[in-house]
């Protein structure tokens, strides 16, 4: 999959491994790449584990339209689709094998 970041500055931090310990901790860190290499290798967003440790999920309310995939715990890998538009099925929903193209928003405790 085809992956962009919502900033530089996100993209720096993801792009260096001693800025991801720094910023987030040596093993929140670890799962960070370990969760990328599961998107950059997925074909599309369908392909991407919907079961532990992955857990790729939708996310509702006020994120709506982004989808997020475990770390820990707590924090979450947030992302969206980067489709203009976005590939619906005829029922409305996204249509996650035509998705192939995804920007990291940022890394969180949404609960």
């Amino acid at each position: 999959m085809d992956i962009t970041f919502r900033n530089r500055r996100l993209q720096r931090t993801f792009n260096s491994d001693r800025e991801l310990r720094r910023t987030y901790g040596y093993n929140l860190a670890k799962k960070i790449r370990m969760r990328l290499a599961v998107l950059k290798n997925a074909r599309n967003l369908a392909l991407v584990p919907a079961v532990p440790p992955t857990r790729r999920h939708a996310l509702a309310q006020n994120r709506r339209g982004q989808y997020a995939v475990d770390l820990d715990r707590r924090n979450r890998l947030i992302f969206a689709p980067n489709h203009h538009p976005i590939p619906l099925r005829e029922d409305g929903g996204v249509d996650l094998e035509s998705v192939t193209q995804i920007t990291i928003l940022e890394v969180a405790d949404y609960h």
